[in-house]
């Protein structure tokens, strides 16, 4: 099989495509001129915002993991191009040159409402208000009416392999005002990577899919592990399931955790 990879040089990308590669899957990679990408991986150069640059990139393949996207800026003009306009673009390009391929996109949890009475589903209703969850949602719908063979997998808050993720917490806590006792669902690179798999293999297609391990994690747990503890508090809690989804549907189609839980990697040292 080969597959094209976009975001290969990002956060997940960068930890996925090895994995991938060991596996025995063909990997192209769309980069931007003078990105390095992990050995035994195709290079194309080329960028989701520059349409001509995407049917070398997509030609040939079997499937497409679309992970490039757009989350730490204060430009939200910028973040709605990359995460809708480059999404429709690939989209355009694999009806052109790829129309069997399999397309699998990178979303977010980050989608659901934050006053929902249990942990979200995939079936629930969505309207974020802020811009990165909005534009995700948008891409989304784009890819599921486009009449390609679709997945979603919308992920909990990675982490893992030293990217330095769960360390942006007490900030990320500091700045959004968040109580000790939110939690987060969270995900390792290492079950990304068995998501994807299962993607792959057309497990989830024609489905959008909570990814997530087995425990959520409370941003007191998270600030501790990150070495920066957080005062506790007895106020009460607005929203309790804000940052929890449902991860129900991924266990039925046969998702099992390399890494458990958050504590399973601390154990292990693999944060």
């Amino acid at each position: 099989m080969t597959i094209l990879v976009t975001g290969g040089t990002g956060l997940v990308g960068a930890r996925l495509l090895p994995r991938l590669v060991e596996t025995g899957i063909g990997c192209r990679a769309l980069v931007r001129a003078g990105k390095a990408v992990p050995p035994r991986v195709a290079v194309v150069e080329g960028d989701v915002l520059d349409p001509a640059s995407l049917t070398a990139a997509v030609s040939g393949v079997e499937a497409v993991v679309h992970l490039a996207g757009l989350l730490r800026t204060s430009d939200a003009r910028q973040i709605w191009q990359v995460n809708l306009e480059g999404t429709r673009n690939l989209i355009d390009a694999v009806k052109s040159h790829a129309p069997s391929a399999r397309f699998v996109i990178a979303s977010t949890g980050l989608v659901y409402n934050e006053t929902s009475a249990r942990p979200s589903l995939e079936s629930d209703d969505v309207a974020p208000e802020r811009d990165y969850p909005a534009s995700k949602v948008a891409a989304e719908k784009l890819l599921r009416e486009s009449g390609l063979n679709w997945s979603i997998l919308r992920f909990g808050f990675v982490y893992g392999d030293g990217d330095g993720h769960i360390e942006q917490v007490p900030h990320i806590a500091q700045m959004l005002n968040l109580h000790p006792a939110n939690r987060l669902s969270m995900i390792h690179h290492r079950d990304i990577a068995t998501y994807i798999k299962m993607a792959l293999s057309g497990l989830t297609d024609g489905r959008i899919v909570n990814t997530a391990d087995e425990a959520p994690m409370s941003i007191l747990e998270l600030c501790a592990i990150a070495g920066k503890p957080m005062e506790s508090s007895t106020a009460p809690l607005a929203h309790p399931w804000s940052g929890v989804v449902d991860g129900a549907l991924g266990r039925s189609l046969g998702f099992k955790p390399e890494v458990a839980t958050t504590w399973q990697a601390a154990r292990e040292g693999v944060l």
